[in-house]
């Protein structure tokens, strides 16, 4: 596996501008032989700043938005347009103002009632009648708890090896119930950027960059790793 690269902006304002100026030039690296872009979403309170200024920018023009598949890491169980979903936060700062292939978007299921076992496993089935794509790049939150998308320190899911999605219930963050890509999907990705802010993430940032006990030290992506930190999340890193 590549070595993580530790990048450090001043504030989480500039992290989310450098981040969205990074992510229009991976995707559009990503299309330049003609294929089509796989990204995968994260939720949080820089994600949303990082999905605005996307949708801002000048350069994003250079993107053929019709060309990009859209994923999710995770996902609050939660009824379809709830504010607090992941997907709602995309839609609302990006999604809705550029030209989509609505095709193309695959959101985690809403809580229809159907169970969040049964909602991890269609999405496993989508991902799979898209060929189960190798993503050009996952952005991924951490908790100061050191959890990754709805992976959290303790629980079970952490050691599911064999499917690619699962439900998670009681999580100690609300909404209780989520579902979640497994490790063994996220780490089929390309690169992997960590994009975290705040100084109540600084403890997890560097125990996950000393590959310590938290689940925010697995994913590595196969030909590279990002840490986009603000410099209050950085301010343990040795």
């Amino acid at each position: 596996m590549n070595q993580a690269e530790l990048l450090i902006h001043a504030d989480a304002a500039e992290l989310a501008y450098a981040v969205a100026s990074r992510f229009i030039t991976r995707v559009v690296d990503a299309q330049s032989t003609g294929g089509v872009a796989q990204v995968v979403l994260t939720g949080g309170r820089v994600a949303a700043v990082v999905y605005k200024a996307v949708a801002e920018s000048p350069a994003g023009v250079e993107i053929d938005w019709q060309r990009v598949e859209f994923w999710w890491g995770d996902e609050r169980f939660l009824p379809d347009g709830d504010p607090e979903r992941n997907e709602t936060q995309a839609r609302d700062a990006l999604l809705s103002h550029v030209e989509v292939d609505p095709a193309r978007v695959h959101p985690m299921p809403a809580d229809t009632g159907q169970g969040a076992e049964v909602a991890a496993a269609a999405y496993a089935d989508e991902l799979a009648a898209a060929g189960s794509p190798k993503f050009d790049v996952l952005m991924l939150g951490v908790g100061p708890d050191g959890h990754v998308a709805s992976l959290f320190p303790g629980y079970p899911q952490l050691e599911v090896l064999d499917v690619e999605t699962v439900a998670v219930h009681d999580s100690p963050k609300p909404p209780p119930t989520r579902i979640s890509l497994t490790f063994p999907r996220l780490d089929r990705s390309r690169e992997v950027w960590f994009v975290v802010s705040g100084e109540d993430k600084a403890d997890a940032v560097a125990q996950a960059l000393k590959d310590g006990d938290v689940p925010a030290a697995r994913p590595k992506g196969r030909d590279r790793t990002l840490w986009l930190l603000d410099e209050a999340a950085a301010s343990k890193v040795s």
